[in-house]
């Protein structure tokens, strides 16, 4: 039985990832500091949190069948910094990233 791409039907984007890849929405970054200093963006640290808006079909296991995500969509999510593939889609910035690389979720 073939699992489906899942994508949050409240986001604009269409782009459905493949096998264990994730579609995530980074959190914005810190615009200033704890003591009021604004940074410029050169100063910025890259978000390692964000929120899963798609989901690929699940990684192709050895019998042919779909291993199932941890993790579901409108997940916040922590990841690694420098993992996955920055893209813009209609002026919005994503990242697609492998299962492997989350950490951990986060519950409110």
């Amino acid at each position: 039985m073939a699992t489906k791409a899942k994508v949050n039907p409240n986001t604009k984007t269409k782009v459905k990832p493949l096998n264990d890849h994730i579609l995530v929405r980074p959190a914005q970054a810190e615009e200033k500091t704890r003591g009021g200093i604004i940074l410029p963006d050169t100063a910025k640290e890259k978000p390692a949190e964000g929120v899963v808006i798609a989901l690929g079909e699940g990684k192709l296991l050895d019998d042919g069948k779909r291993s199932p995500f941890q993790v579901k969509l409108d997940d916040r999510v922590i990841y690694s910094k420098y993992a996955g593939h920055e893209i813009t889609i209609d002026g919005e910035e994503y990242k697609v990233i492998q299962e492997s690389d989350i950490y951990a979720i986060v519950e409110n």
